[in-house]
């Protein structure tokens, strides 16, 4: 992957935004502050000159002129009188001994004109009113007018404004940065804590600023984040000591047998039939292992649509069960998923039921609105509440040693937990009076428009679930084949 050579961090990124921002406004505002100055300026300069070349005008008018003549002392110290021939006749102190001030006067129709000239040998520039003394030909001229100043003719004014403008964007910049810096400080304390983390320490947490900000809630997401990784190793790391060391005991059971069949070849028999135990165990963890490694990834093009009720009969009939188990079926209970994970759940449940029960397996399929429900039920004894979140762990038992005995791999209600919940359904168990009951909820699957609902679920009041609630009663024993000695009551 390409790194760029001179990356930029994130508060230069705002810093450059911030500049920038402020450069792109404020060079244009400096641009239009210019224009309007000078027009401002310049305007002035107009009304001034032609109030005091009105008032010379007028004093020509009522006969009171005198020479030299008076500016008024608003800035306009050049006025001259010029006749209609061209020859000056009176003029201000400033203006005294100084070429016309202008060759132009207005024109035969009007009475004012303004101008800017620019007279030779390096004079500068004047910003002149000529106005008209008497209406018609042969009329003197008042000019009145003054140096244009600095600010209209300096070449540095516009420069001036844009560094000054630049300077304001640096300085936006300098702000930006400094914000950036404090905003950005617990991110920064986020991140080297993040980097700091490790096999070591992974329980470490970021520091969580106050507040209800962005920031805040990214390190809140983070800290929760950490908190299930965290839980993930520790489950991880308990997982691979509890599979070592379920595996660990069937290794050591087929190695005692075939070290006692080379010490003893007259039980060998004994010793290989020992050891086939053992490894159908190892096979079984394995096997189990291998499954809810491959729960999670079950395709949708894979699953079908099921019926609860037919799966789980199947699974009754073909188990030689020790206890007779009651079954409460409720016809056309269909749900969609793989039917040979659905299959592994029923079979694990009625496993564990068996597995503890005193007398009696009782299972209930139904149908709870847009969900189907199967209960599986013993008479075993109760389980403490601490531990019905715990059974559901992978190698948990209530008693190790007698389910270890009784064949019981540890992973049977993981696998079914997963499996359930793989296919958006539930699993619970819950204490009854003289046992406990495992109750799994999995979602119905949709209705087709043009295949009848075998369930009734669209039928009237009274047409559908003709068998629901019987009883299906199948008592086995202990030594009894599938199907040979089933007996229905």
């Amino acid at each position: 992957m390409l790194v760029p050579k001179h990356p930029r961090s994130l508060r230069a990124r705002l810093t450059l935004i911030a500049a920038g921002l402020a450069a792109c406004l404020l060079i244009p505002i400096a641009v239009v502050l210019n224009v309007l100055v000078r027009h401002a300026v310049a305007e002035g300069i107009w009304n001034e000159s032609l109030d005091a070349a009105s008032r010379v005008a007028a004093s020509i008018r009522d006969g009171t002129l005198t020479d030299p003549v008076p500016t008024g002392g608003n800035g306009i110290d050049l006025v001259e009188v010029v006749s209609s021939d061209g020859r000056v006749i009176a003029a201000s102190a400033a203006a005294k001994g100084v070429h016309r001030l202008s060759p132009l006067h207005p024109a035969a129709d009007g009475d004012v004109t303004q101008t800017t000239s620019c007279a030779p040998h390096g004079r500068d520039c004047i910003y002149v009113t000529v106005v008209r003394v008497l209406p018609g030909p042969g009329s003197d001229f008042v000019y009145a007018g003054r140096a244009a100043p600095a600010i209209l003719t300096s070449p540095l004014a516009l420069p001036l404004l844009v560094l000054l403008a630049l300077l304001l964007a640096a300085l936006s910049g300098w702000a930006a940065w400094k914000s950036a810096g404090r905003v950005l400080r617990p991110v920064e304390a986020i991140r080297s804590e993040l980097a700091g983390i490790g096999e070591k320490n992974p329980g470490s947490r970021v520091p969580e600023p106050p507040g209800d900000d962005e920031i805040a809630v990214l390190a809140r997401t983070a800290n929760d984040t950490l908190a299930r990784l965290d839980t993930s190793i520790q489950r991880q790391r308990q997982f691979a000591a509890d599979a070592s060391h379920e595996l660990l005991t069937p290794i050591a059971g087929i190695r005692a047998q075939l070290e006692s069949a080379r010490l003893h070849p007259e039980d060998t028999p004994e010793a290989v039939l020992a050891a086939l135990r053992d490894t159908e165990r190892l096979e079984a963890i394995v096997s189990d292992l291998l499954l809810l490694t491959r729960i999670p990834t079950v395709p949708e093009t894979a699953r079908e649509d099921v019926d609860l009720s037919h799966l789980v009969v199947a699974e009754v009939d073909r188990r030689p069960g020790r206890l007779p188990t009651q079954l409460h079926e409720t016809p056309g209970v269909v749900i969609r998923g793989m039917r040979r994970h659905l299959a592994r759940v029923v079979a694990n449940l009625l496993d564990n039921a068996e597995r503890h029960a005193l007398t009696v397996v009782s299972v209930r399929i139904e149908r709870a609105e847009d969900e189907a429900v199967l209960c599986v039920r013993n008479d075993g004894g109760c389980i403490p509440e601490a531990d019905h979140e715990r059974i559901f762990e992978r190698f948990y038992r209530t008693d190790a040693a007698r389910s270890r005995s009784r064949g019981g791999t540890g992973l049977g209600l993981a696998i079914a937990r997963e499996v359930v919940e793989a296919h958006g359904g539930s699993i619970r168990v819950e204490n009854v009076e003289d046992g406990v009951r495992f109750v799994l909820r999995l979602p119905l699957a949709p209705v087709h428009p043009d295949v009848p609902d075998p369930g009734g679920r669209d039928a009237p009041p009274g047409t559908a679930d003709t068998r629901h609630g019987t009883a299906d009663t199948r008592h086995r024993t202990a030594d009894a084949r599938p199907g040979t000695e089933d007996t229905q009551s």
